[in-house]
C-alpha cells in the first residue's frame, strides 16, 4: 500500500496529453508508458541490492549514498536536507484538482480561479493533516481506495468504448497508423520521460521503511510487494491510455492540457449524471494525493529531526516539535508556505508543467550517484572479502537505471520543435532552477561545514549516543581547538543549539 497510495496519485489524469503533444504519435504514447515501468524496475533491482547490504538501515537513497559516497564527510546527508526542504511543495494536486473542480461546475479556468481553487484546497489539505494524523490516515485510506475505483471503472469504461457499447462510432481511429506525426527531438522525448515518470513516482517507497519489516527476510519481502506493486500499476495505466485513445480525437488529446480524464468522460456520457459526477472522483483523488503528501511530512520529520538533531540543518525543535494537536505542524506549515510561494510566483499556465519538471531534476543527479554508488560498493565489498549479496542487480538493470537518468539530465538542454515546449518561457529554465538548488546545498555544506569551523576556531566531529531505547545514532559536535576554547577546553558543544 506504501507504493500503490503514492503511484496511484494525480499523473495518470494529467500527464497523457503533455505526452502526446510531446511525442506527436499515439504509438510513441504507448511505449512511453511501457519504457517508465521498465526504468523503474531497473531502479527497483539497484535499490533490492542496496538494501541486502544495509538491510536494518531505513531511509533509501540518502543511506545508500551515504555508504557509497563517505567523503566528503556529511555531504551526502546535507544535500538530501536541503533539496528536501526546498523542493518540498505539494502544488501539482492542488493545481489538477482545482482544473477539474472548475471543469465539473462548467467555470471557464482562469489563472486567477486556478490558483484560488488550488490554494483554498492546499489550505484544506494542511489544515487536516495539521489537526489530526488519525483522521489523514484515515482519509488518505479511504480516497487511495476511490482512486482504485476510478482507475478500475475508467479501464472498464474504455473497454466498453473498445467493444462498440457506447455511442463513440469508431473506437479505433487514433490506433490506424500509431506511429504517424512520431518526433525525434530528444528535448520532446525527454519531457514524455519525465511525465511518464512523475505518473511512477513511488516505486520505491516501501524501500524508506525496510528497518521496520520485520520478516525472516525483509529484503524479500519489500521487494516482492514492490514487484507486484509495480506491476499493478503499469497495466492499470497502460490500459487507461488506450481507454483515452480509444474515446477521444487525438487532437483533443494533443491540446486537453491536464484535462484529459473530463475530456474522456464528456465523449463517453456527455452531458449525463455520469459525465458530470465522475470527473468528482478524478478531483477527490487528487485531493487525496495531496494529502497523502501532506501527510509524508509525518515521514519526512522523522528524516529531518535526525538530520537536524545531528547538526545538520538549524532549528531541530521546529521540525521534532509535534505540539499543540500531537502532529508535526512545523514541517507541515513549511510545506505549505513554500506550496503556496511557489503556486503564486509562476504564470498558472506553466505551474504544473515546470514544478513538475524542477522537481525531478535535482534527484536524477542522486540517480546517477546511486547507480555508479553501487558498482563502487561491490568493488570494495570484494576488496574487503565480503561475498556478493544474493540479490545482485545484473548490469542491464544497473544500465537502466544509470542510462536513463542521464538522458533526462542531458537531453532536456536541447531546443524543442516550435509548439512542443510544455512551458511558455525558456524550455530549460527548470534545469538551471534544479542545478541552482543543487548548488545553494554545496555553499550551505561549505558555510556550515568549513567556513563556519575555521572562524569559530572549532572541527565538526561525530560522536555517537545511545539513546533511551537502546538504540544508536550519531550527533556532529563542535570540538574547539585549545587556543579557542574557554576554561573547560575539553568540552564538545552541539553543533546547533535548539530555541
Amino acid at each position: 500500500m506504501l507504493n500503490l497510495g503514492r503511484m496511484l496519485g494525480a499523473g495518470i489524469y494529467s500527464v497523457p496529453g503533455v505526452i502526446l503533444n510531446s511525442v506527436g504519435s499515439v504509438g510513441l504514447l504507448f511505449v512511453f508508458w511501457l519504457l517508465a515501468p521498465l526504468f523503474a524496475f531497473g531502479g527497483l533491482m539497484v535499490y533490492s541490492e542496496y538494501a541486502s547490504m544495509f538491510p536494518k538501515r531505513s531511509g533509501a537513497e540518502v543511506v545508500y549514498l551515504e555508504q557509497a559516497y563517505p567523503r566528503p564527510k556529511f555531504l551526502v546527508p546535507i544535500m538530501f536536507a536541503v533539496t528536501s526542504v526546498l523542493l518540498s511543495f505539494s502544488a501539482t494536486n492542488s493545481i489538477i484538482f482545482a482544473q477539474y473542480a472548475l471543469t465539473i461546475f462548467d467555470v471557464p479556468i482562469t489563472p486567477e480561479r486556478q490558483t484560488i481553487v488550488a490554494l483554498a484546497v492546499c489550505a484544506a489539505g494542511m489544515a487536516l493533516v495539521a489537526l489530526s494524523t488519525k483522521w489523514s490516515l484515515r482519509a488518505v485510506n479511504i480516497l487511495t481506495g476511490l482512486k482504485v475505483l476510478s482507475l478500475v471503472f475508467l479501464v472498464f469504461t474504455g473497454a466498453l468504448v473498445l467493444g462498440g457499447f457506447t455511442h463513440i462510432s469508431d473506437p479505433y481511429a487514433n490506433f490506424r497508423s500509431p506511429f504517424s506525426g512520431s518526433t525525434t527531438n530528444p528535448n520532446s522525448l525527454a519531457t514524455a520521460l519525465v511525465k511518464t515518470n512523475f505518473a511512477f513516482a513511488g516505486w520505491n517507497n516501501a524501500f524508506n521503511v525496510i528497518g521496520e519489516v520485520h520478516t525472516r527476510d525483509p529484503v524479500r519481502t519489500v521487494r516482492k510487494a514492490s514487484l507486484l506493486s509495480l506491476l499493478l500499476v503499469a497495466c492499470l495505466f497502460f490500459f487507461v491510455n488506450v481507454a483515452y485513445v480509444a474515446a477521444v480525437p487525438k487532437d483533443e488529446i494533443r491540446n486537453s492540457g491536464q484535462l484529459i480524464a473530463a475530456l474522456f468522460f464528456q465523449h463517453v456520457y456527455g452531458e449525463s449524471f455520469a459525465g458530470k459526477t465522475l470527473p468528482i472522483m478524478v478531483a477527490l483523488s487528487c485531493f487525496g494525493n495531496l494529502v497523502l503528501i501532506f501527510c509524508q511530512a509525518v515521514g519526512q520529520t522523522r528524516a529531518l529531526r535526525e538530520i537536524a538533531r545531528q547538526g545538520l540543518l538549524p532549528y531541530p525543535g521546529f521540525f521534532a516539535s509535534t505540539k499543540p494537536f500531537g502532529t508535526p505542524l512545523g514541517p507541515v506549515c513549511l510545506k505549505y508556505f513554500l506550496t503556496v510561494f511557489v503556486m503564486v510566483a509562476l504564470p498558472a499556465r506553466d505551474a504544473f508543467n515546470f514544478l513538475l519538471d524542477l522537481a525531478s531534476y535535482p534527484n536524477l543527479v542522486f540517480h546517477v550517484a546511486t547507480a555508479i554508488g553501487l558498482w563502487l560498493l561491490r568493488r570494495r565489498r570484494a576488496l574487503a572479502g565480503l561475498a556478493p549479496s544474493k540479490y545482485r542487480a545484473r548490469h542491464i538493470y544497473v544500465y537502466l537505471y544509470l542510462l536513463s537518468s542521464i538522458f533526462l539530465l542531458i537531453m532536456p538542454w536541447i531546443p524543442p520543435e516550435p509548439g512542443h515546449s510544455d512551458v511558455s518561457f525558456w524550455y530549460a529554465t527548470y534545469c538551471v532552477v534544479g542545478l541552482g538548488v543543487l548548488a545553494m546545498c554545496g555553499v550551505y555544506y561549505w558555510l556550515w561545514i568549513v567556513v563556519l569551523p575555521w572562524l569559530g576556531g572549532y572541527t565538526v566531529v561525530e560522536e555517537v549516543e545511545r539513546l533511551d531505547d537502546g538504540a544508536l545514532t550519531a550527533r556532529l559536535t563542535r570540538k574547539y581547538h585549545p587556543s579557542a576554547a574557554d576554561t573547560d577546553n575539553g568540552e564538545r558543544q552541539p553543533l546547533i543549539v535548539s530555541t
